[in-house]
């Protein structure tokens, strides 16, 4: 007899669907039972106003852990950007796997790469974190580029270059990738240049904190690495205070030679959306252990960004 199938609860959209199915997969692969994807749509869904206005942090979220609370769906898959950096009474993150590439992408008309675009330039971006950077960027090359607010799908995204009524847009590369449309990125934004948000490129598996059975098949997708990473990006926004629409970007990333990692670096950016003012840090320390030394390093650099003036520069705080 084939055994019951599970149930795993993710937003409607093109990109949810095709992060779950990967996710699906590998769940089929380790438990030998069936998985099917039950479509939830989220407040973030179905609002057409910008995140900033609708509260950003948890959007896309709540939903799918209601579903989850209730025992309509035995667990679920997020964007980790998304997730509020407090934990969910009743839940628990079961698995983390490997990232995708955690930087941002632009599409730009042309083929341009950001270099390229012309003074003035309209880019189109829903994130005050990208805004701040571009931006940024920009005043640094005696350049002026216009930001204008976007949301949409990735078709309606795109659609806006195509058009012409944007010169281009900037996207997570990760989903792009997922979605199989890599080839129409124009330009990979170095993280040297615009940092990620903060668990950005990375899924969260979610599912009751009481399913012991289920938590331990799950965890067999979990990458330790990915895990502690994202967890030190997490820990510098909470010690901000930001949510995830603030103009905050982290990265940890691995730092050894060849195969053999020696530590982490964790750098942070937060900067005031027209680019005019920046605090950019970063620290390095041994590769965290355990999940309160990641959180550690993010509370170290968090203090460090907090002493430079960096919470004056956030127009989104946590409620």
């Amino acid at each position: 007899m084939t055994e019951k199938a599970l149930r795993l609860g993710t937003r409607r959209s093109k990109l949810a669907m095709a992060q779950s199915g990967h996710v699906a997969e590998a769940v089929s692969r380790v438990t030998g039972r069936p998985v099917e994807l039950v479509e939830i749509t989220t407040h973030g869904d179905v609002s057409r106003e910008h995140l900033t206005q609708i509260g950003g942090t948890g959007v896309f979220v709540a939903a799918l852990r209601e579903a989850l609370l209730r025992g309509e769906v035995d667990f679920a898959v997020h964007s980790l950007k998304d997730l509020p950096t407090y934990p969910a009474e009743g839940l628990t993150l079961a698995a983390i796997p490997d990232r995708e590439d955690p930087r941002d992408a632009l599409v730009a008309a042309g083929g341009a790469k950001l270099a390229d675009l012309p003074d003035g330039a309209r880019v189109g971006t829903g994130s005050p974190r990208r805004q701040a950077q571009l931006n940024a960027y920009a005043r640094a090359n005696g350049r002026r580029l216009e930001t204008v607010p976007i949301r949409g799908n990735v078709d309606t995204r795109i659609g806006f270059v195509e058009s012409g009524d944007l010169d281009a847009v900037v996207l997570a590369a990760a989903g792009l990738n997922r979605l199989g449309r890599a080839d129409e990125v124009t330009d990979f934004l170095s993280v040297d240049t615009v940092l990620p948000a903060p668990g950005q490129g990375a899924l969260a598996v979610e599912c009751s904190a009481d399913s012991a059975e289920l938590i331990a098949a799950l965890s067999q997708l979990d990458d330790p690495l990915t895990r502690a990473a994202v967890t030190a990006e997490r820990s510098l926004l909470a010690a901000l205070e930001a949510g995830c629409s603030a103009p905050v970007g982290a990265l940890a990333d691995l730092l050894g030679d060849g195969q053999i990692v020696k530590e982490m670096r964790l750098r942070g950016v937060v900067g005031t959306t027209d680019g005019s003012r920046t605090v950019q840090m970063s620290t390095t320390g041994p590769v965290p252990e355990t999940h309160e030394q990641a959180m550690a390093l993010g509370r170290e650099l968090a203090a460090e960004m907090l002493a430079r003036g960096a919470a004056g520069l956030m127009g989104e705080r946590a409620q």
